[in-house]
């Protein structure tokens, strides 16, 4: 005994103590630097924003898009259900308002439950330990997690209020199908508002949070039933709801139809075409996370029309062409594989898919640019390029109305005689050259033939479409006829740089090469381009650019972006009316003729290019223009089947019949410095009185012929 006691006095023992002491110190003082190391600063919350939803939505206010990783919507604790809230604590954490961030008695009973088991699988959190979790830490099953977990929870407790919490958890929980929050959740599982749901659709949420998966209604409905009536049952045994509103609610049917992916719902290459200018712009995160808030020039109806009626009409002419080569399609299936039937293989598998006739469509107001309709293929989950706005093609006689326009500026009337006669263009090398004027294709064939061998010259003879030529003819009979001989002509005679300078006014900015084939829309062009450059015209001569977003706004509401007009005038008012006014005859009498059964003023004007690889059909009010274009993507001939323009304009008049039915027939406003002259269509002079044939034509003040 005295040795021991000794021993316990003596200096060794004493420093050996004081060592231990000092290690278990440091120790631990190591320990719970390493723990806080893992832990953020708990001020960093509120300061901290989820994840949030960007939101698309169309001219009229309705929502047609979510760009996000997490679907989620953040809401304050007043907009979120009494129901949803009681549901929660009592399912989640019944001693929610008493504890200080972390349950003893649920920590030991989780432990317990682990030791039996074998597993750690009961982990005995209290919300704010799962907030703390879900906000800062991983979702790992370790001491130390768990540790930095729990001292979290009471940071948090100490610098939030319960209700604070509460509202937190509830717009951070995952709640599966990429739901983050319980308005995501409601909107997921039952399209609806918070304010909406009932006190079994409330159950069902709150029953999802242990196990998304295993308790989701559309893919274990049993499962979920079950546990929805658990929530309530043990909500009404806590006093939350009465035996009452406990049975109703367990009558409650769960939801059965699942909401449908995006698919080829109308409007993503729109949608896509937006993504392309603002993620550059606010980066991806900020679109992606930041809960942006995007109001476009849209029309999502208008825009589902020209979709269904487009797919449709394309439908049809696959099937032609389908038929043709004894392929059989199913019609009410565009996404049938297509095969040829050998004799005995009635029920063999498709050996050949068939390429399918690709389209474009848009649609913009005339006067600010806004972009009502992009509809850019057929498919955009089977192709997302956007052929209105990528591709890059010949337009064709569209293309005329820029010739047009630069021969009005030097002096040309809609009355002026222009030569459609036989011309041969041959190219020295440096220059295009035209040989005599008077020669007939014969002559012209002859004199050719001198040159085929030689490398030093290029020949080219342009014909019009079926090969007839008039002679002489209007500048007006010219456009309606779509005159390849006179656009040629026009182009030699008033210089190509001079019609380059017009379509780069209009709005032009593609290459456009200065040969006399420029007139039969050789260039490759783009259609949104194409589309704003022709309405100038329709819109006195006054260009706007095409626009997609009037305005885009933070999760505040604090404006970053808004859309301001800018107009810019390119040509007079006078000449864009002229040629306007030519324009319409194209569709009173020319090859846009399909357009006539709308009944109302339109301008417009066909292409078709060699082979009939392409055909366009833009057309315009005064109020709305549009494009349409339809060919193959590998650029395949469809010649064999005589499709031109005047075929793209029958589905384009389908779909501005629906799309213009509540717009007034308005005709082009004819502006100051405009006469109006009977003259003979035939001549281009005045008309006599008693001419069956007189047309009453416009001119500028001043021009319009003086002799019969």
């Amino acid at each position: 005994m005295y040795r021991i006691q000794k021993f316990l006095t003596s200096k060794l023992f004493v420093f050996s103590l004081l060592c231990g002491l000092f290690l278990c110190i440091l120790g631990g003082a190591v320990f719970m630097r390493y723990i806080f190391s893992g832990i953020p600063p708990v001020y960093e919350m509120e300061e901290y924003t989820p994840s949030l939803t960007s939101k698309v939505f169309d001219r009229n206010g309705k929502l047609i898009h979510e760009f996000s990783i997490e679907k989620r919507s953040v809401v304050p604790l007043e907009e979120i259900p009494v129901d949803l809230q009681n549901g929660v604590v009592a399912m989640e954490d019944r001693v929610f308002f008493q504890h200080a961030g972390f349950s003893v008695r649920g920590i030991l009973r989780a432990l317990l439950n682990d030791i039996v088991t074998g597993r750690a699988k009961q982990g005995g959190s209290t919300l704010t330990q799962q907030l703390s979790r879900g906000v800062f830490l991983t979702q790992q099953k370790k001491i130390i997690r768990k540790i930095r977990e729990i001292v979290l929870a009471v940071q948090i407790e100490h610098r939030f209020s319960k209700p604070e919490i509460l509202q937190l958890y509830l717009n951070e929980i995952y709640l599966g199908s990429g739901a983050y929050g319980v308005k995501a959740a409601a909107k997921r599982y039952f399209n609806k508002e918070l304010s909406e749901l009932t006190t079994g659709e409330a159950a069902l949420l709150v029953g999802l949070i242990p196990s998304p998966g295993n308790y989701n209604p559309f893919a274990n409905p049993q499962r979920a039933r079950e546990r929805r009536n658990l929530v309530l049952q043990v909500m009404h045994e806590q006093g939350y709801i009465s035996a009452e509103d406990l049975q109703k609610a367990k009558a409650e049917p769960l939801p059965e139809k699942e909401p449908t992916p995006d698919g080829d719902k109308p409007g993503l290459y729109f949608i896509e075409h937006i993504r392309r200018i603002l993620e550059p712009k606010y980066g991806t995160e900020t679109l992606w996370k930041g809960g942006l808030n995007i109001y476009t020039t849209l029309d999502i109806d208008q825009q589902a029309v020209a979709e269904e009626i487009m797919n449709k009409k394309l439908q049809e002419f696959d099937a032609v062409i389908a038929k043709g080569m004894g392929i059989e399609i199913d019609p009410n299936d565009p996404e049938a594989d297509t095969h040829k039937a050998e004799p005995g293989e009635e029920n063999a598998p498709p050996r050949e898919e068939y390429p399918r006739l690709q389209g474009a469509f848009m649609v913009r107001d005339v006067k600010s640019g806004a972009v009502r309709v992009m509809v850019g293929g057929r498919s955009f989950t089977q192709s997302k390029f956007n052929r209105a706005t990528q591709a890059k093609r010949q337009p064709g006689s569209s293309f005329k109305p820029y010739v047009w326009m630069a021969a009005l500026q030097q002096g040309y009337t809609p009355a002026t005689l222009v030569k459609d006669l036989p011309t041969m263009f041959y190219f020295d090398g440096r220059n295009w050259h035209t040989f005599d004027e008077n020669a007939d294709l014969y002559s012209l064939d002859l004199a050719a033939q001198s040159f085929i061998g030689s490398k030093a010259f290029t020949v080219w003879v342009p014909q019009n479409y079926g090969g007839r030529s008039d002679g002489w003819i209007t500048l007006r009979r010219a456009l309606e006829k779509s005159k390849n001989l006179v656009a040629v002509n026009l182009i030699d005679a008033i210089g190509a740089r001079k019609v380059i300078d017009v379509a780069r006014k209009a709005g032009l900015t593609a290459p456009l090469p200065p040969v006399p084939a420029l007139g039969l829309g050789v260039a490759v062009i783009n259609m949104d381009e194409h589309l704003a450059a022709l309405t100038t015209f329709a819109n006195g001569g006054i260009h706007t650019d095409n626009y997609y977003i009037e305005r885009v706004e933070d999760n505040n509401g604090r404006i970053l972006e808004e859309h301001i007009a800018n107009e810019r005038e390119a040509f007079t008012p006078q000449n864009a009316y002229l040629l306007i006014n030519m324009m319409k005859g194209v569709v009173q009498r020319g090859s846009g003729a399909a357009a006539n059964r709308l009944k109302r003023p339109i301008a417009g004007k066909t292409g078709t290019t060699q082979s009939h690889r392409d055909m366009w059909f833009v057309g315009m009010t005064p109020h709305t223009a549009a494009a349409a274009w339809m060919g193959y993507d590998d650029d395949t001939s469809q010649e064999k089947y005589h499709w031109t323009g005047s075929t793209t304009a029958r589905w384009w008049t389908e779909i501005m019949e629906q799309i213009l039915k509540d717009e007034p027939a308005d005709d082009f406003a004819v502006p100051e410095g405009i006469s109006f002259s009977y003259i003979n269509p035939n001549t281009g002079k005045l008309a006599t009185p008693t001419d069956p044939n007189k047309f009453l034509e416009a001119f500028k003040k001043g021009t319009a012929p003086t002799s019969f």
